[in-house]
């Protein structure tokens, strides 16, 4: 494991955003969504693909708060770009399971 200091954690921004779409993305060489996310002022919608099929539903998807990395550049994923991490860890299996508040937030709301 590479060691990281606290300045670098500083460097992220990590936000809470709500999915507000959802889409089955077949053109990814691995299945995956493409999200809309909202982060609120000033950030506003961001474009997110993320390899979640397996525990999630595009029509579940929708309204769910995510945490994502918002200040990394844009990402070409095959046709789509990418301009945010959405943060999940993976289960038993290796699936991704999404990162999210316990409770509600304020849509933006930075992780510190």
């Amino acid at each position: 494991m590479t060691e990281a200091s606290y300045d670098d954690f500083l460097k992220l921004d990590i936000r809470c955003g709500e999915i507000i779409a959802a889409l089955p993305y077949p053109e990814a060489r691995k299945p995956a969504y493409k999200l809309k996310i909202d982060f609120g002022t000033p950030l506003g919608v961001r474009k997110s693909s993320a390899q979640i099929t397996t525990h999630y539903q595009p029509e579940d998807l929708i309204g769910k708060q995510v945490m994502a990395v918002v200040n990394f550049p844009p990402r070409q994923i095959g046709r789509f770009m990418s301009e945010v991490l959405t943060l999940g860890v993976p289960d038993a299996d290796g699936e991704v399971v999404l990162v999210t508040p316990d409770q509600i937030v304020p849509t933006g709301g930075k992780l510190f």
